[in-house]
């Protein structure tokens, strides 16, 4: 919908605009969806996805199937520990009763310099 791209652009304006690379935190519907809405240029900047779920680490890269370019975009999927910041965080709070809170402060981040929440 239209406030989903309108939080995209600002995003992009706001955050991106000053990374020169990021991780997206969700391998899941959320991350991949604000991957395909980033503007090719910002898509360009997204060196991994990273997530806590066992099955979309195994699996081990995102393509982007929509892509004109060939061969298409594969992006690491990899698990947070071994991520590296800046993150777009795509994680809805609720729904992990603390654990993702959890996950977040045992790396020490800043919040608006290595992570950037996006739910």
């Amino acid at each position: 919908g239209t406030i989903w791209n309108h939080r995209v652009r600002f995003l992009e304006d706001r955050v991106l605009s000053s990374w020169t690379s990021f991780t997206i935190w969700n391998a899941g519907k959320q991350g991949k969806k604000l991957y395909r809405s980033l503007s090719s240029a910002n898509r360009k900047k997204v060196t991994a996805f990273c997530d806590v779920d066992e099955k979309k680490i195994t699996k081990g890269f995102y393509t982007y199937e929509e892509s004109e370019e060939r061969p298409k975009p594969k992006i690491p999927v990899c698990h947070f520990r071994d991520a590296t910041p800046p993150f777009i965080i795509c994680v809805k709070l609720d729904l992990t009763g603390g654990a993702f809170e959890t996950n977040l402060n045992m790396l020490n981040l800043k919040e608006g310099m290595d992570f950037y929440h996006f739910s």
